[in-house]
């Protein structure tokens, strides 16, 4: 799993200009809207969500039949993505760190709500890779977007269809 671990953060560190443009975006956020806990949940998310964009660079160029051949499992692969989604999703103790400076340099906001804000995050960070890691692993990268706004947009029309049930039949 090591050499999992150390292959995705090979792929992570070529990728260090879109980062480098992420938390660009992250500090003009925080300029033009202070106070806010923004880069917490930005910078989280996208660190999070490269472990999928990781599996797509392994089905590349039949990249998957090469690390199945050698000593590891399907179950150490899974495994090692979910530790490589929040290992990366520490990213937003960045987001924290320039949330908390924004703070202290313009006098607004709250540090409560951003103490909040990242302590609410890895709950958050793992329930989602809990959903979309499977339907990624599953279906593939590309097939597994597609089946992921599927159901997605699936729960949306239940629950839509839920409100609007509970509505003709009058119940609050």
């Amino acid at each position: 799993m090591k050499g999992l671990l150390i292959k995705d953060f090979k792929l992570l560190k070529g990728q260090k200009n879109f980062f480098m443009a992420i938390t660009a975006i992250s500090i003009i956020m925080i300029i033009v809207s202070p106070g806010t806990s923004f880069p917490i949940g930005f910078l989280g998310f996208v660190g999070a969500l490269f472990s999928l964009s990781s599996i797509s660079y392994d089905e590349f160029d039949n990249g998957n039949a090469f690390l199945f051949s050698l000593p590891i499992t399907r179950k150490d692969y899974v495994l090692e993505k979910y530790i490589f989604g929040l290992i990366s999703g520490i990213m937003s103790l960045l987001g924290t760190v320039i949330s908390l400076v924004a703070i202290g340099i313009t006098k607004t906001g709250s540090f409560n709500e951003i103490f909040l804000t990242a302590g609410s995050l890895f709950p958050t960070i793992l329930l989602i890779l809990s959903i979309m890691l499977p339907f990624i692993l599953k279906f593939g990268g590309e097939k597994g977007r597609i089946a992921i706004i599927g159901v997605m947009g699936l729960i949306f029309v239940i629950g839509l269809l839920l409100i609007k049930t509970t509505e003709y039949l009058g119940i609050d």
